[in-house]
């Protein structure tokens, strides 16, 4: 039996009992507590930090969100610390969803207001039920076909004779044929995929909707076998026109079969392991939000590393990496993004900033320079009661400038971007007009 216990980002997780409803310190069976503590051993090990063990009894988890099952049958849905007020479970879920919908560019099908009110499952049961209801949505379109060669022996002939293996009979079975033919099957690298990911939804949901249409689909795919070489099947998928209706479900096949994770469990143990870097979810969905608010002139790169911070025996050293690069006929912007909660309450405490982080922007703007000049440096971080606008400009001297913005997930807006002058395009202004009475 599953049992779903549902924390946020750096939540305490314990075996001691603590208070009910409380998500940032919950209580978990032993089994599933060691078993974590084996897995952050191996995350660890990769360099990557999954949770930091907090004594005996206590592991404090870090700034992962997602699912994670464990083989007892703890399911840990991890959601992102971001809310404070209202039903913080269910506005985490629709935040959470959305960052990865940006995060993996996927499209999901419009459904209407009410069905997704209605619809408050956690991650996992979500990504299931976008699979299944892109896979019902392909079937119905109709699954593709393909030829496929056959060898084989029979009493009569059928499309080729082959020759040779048909010389080769021993006497007495002259009345058999050796013949080879194409047979129109529906064994295709795409629906062998599809296959396996919905043999995997059937066995793993909860949800009795979502259990339902899986086995409606197996049926449908009975004569499709299941993937056994998911690697060498993804790099047959088909992209030619003919396959084109099948590119808004390869993201969620991907999602399920778990080839796509920013981090994946791997070993014995193969639950429902969906583990996403809160970090690299704000920064891509930033990045996304700004391609689409700027202005036709500006060009926008993610992740650029032309540039090192020194250069030894004809090489380079320490490669510059920043998160997005804005580049104008007149001006450079350099911007990283941080998922972290800053207090704009607290100057004293220098706003819960990281020296590093300024080390790091004072490293971009003077190696990323260009015929522009000076480039410009945003820190941009979350918004949030404690960070509602601009930080007061940081100067470091020689013109240049570093601004700390807020981006608003709510409301999809980047606050006080007019003051590092960023090139987004401004909103149509309303039109209000006034009936004037005879």
């Amino acid at each position: 039996m599953t049992t779903t216990v549902t924390i946020r980002e750096y939540a305490r997780l314990t075996t001691s009992q603590v208070p009910e409803d409380d998500l940032d310190c919950v209580c978990i069976s032993k089994s599933a507590f060691e078993w974590l503590c084996e897995l952050s051993a191996r995350f660890n090990r990769s360099g990557a930090t999954l949770l930091q063990i907090e004594g005996r009894r206590s592991l404090k988890w870090d700034s992962y969100v997602g699912v994670l099952e464990t083989p007892c049958g703890t399911r840990l849905e991890i959601l992102p610390k971001h809310f404070e007020h209202g039903d913080c479970i269910k506005q985490s879920r629709t935040l959470l969803r959305k960052l990865i919908q940006a995060a993996l560019s996927l499209k999901p099908r419009q459904v209407s207001v009410a069905g997704l009110e209605l619809f408050d499952a956690p991650l996992s049961e979500w990504v299931m039920g976008q699979f299944l209801n892109e896979l019902d949505h392909l079937i119905k379109r109709g699954i593709r076909f393909d030829y496929q060669r056959v060898e084989e022996e029979q009493r009569f002939l059928r499309g080729q004779l082959n020759v040779v293996a048909q010389m080769r009979q021993p006497p007495g079975r002259q009345h058999h044929f050796q013949i080879r033919h194409d047979v129109f099957l529906p064994d295709r690298a795409e629906n062998r995929l599809l296959k396996l990911a919905l043999e995997q939804v059937a066995d793993a949901t909860q949800d009795a909707a979502n259990w339902r249409l899986a086995n409606e689909l197996r049926s449908r795919l009975a004569e499709v076998p299941a993937s056994r070489q998911i690697q060498a099947d993804l790099r047959a998928w088909s992209t030619d026109r003919l396959m084109a209706h099948y590119q808004t479900i390869k993201p969620w096949c991907e999602l399920i079969l778990n080839q796509q994770m920013p981090i994946a469990v791997s070993g014995e143990w193969r639950g429902i392991s969906l583990l996403f870097p809160m970090e690299r979810l704000f920064e891509k969905y930033v990045a996304g939000w700004l391609k689409q608010k700027l202005v036709p002139a500006a060009d926008l790169k993610t992740q650029t590393n032309h540039e090192s911070l020194c250069s030894h025996d004809d090489g380079r050293m320490f490669s510059l990496k920043p998160d997005l690069l804005i580049d104008t006929a007149e001006q450079r912007w350099i911007l990283d993004t941080k998922w972290k909660r800053l207090d704009a309450r607290r100057p004293e405490q220098n706003y819960d900033l990281s020296q590093s982080d300024f080390y790091q922007l004072f490293a971009y703007g003077h190696k990323y320079r260009n015929g522009t000049g000076v480039p410009k440096l945003v820190l941009i971080y979350p918004y949030w009661s404690g960070l509602e606008k601009a930080l007061p400009v940081f100067d470091y001297g020689d013109g240049m400038s570093l601004w700390v913005l807020p981006f608003d997930l709510d409301r999809d807006l980047l606050k006080d971007a007019e003051a590092a002058s960023i090139p987004i395009q401004l909103q149509p202004a309303k039109i209000i007009t006034k009936r004037i009475s005879a």
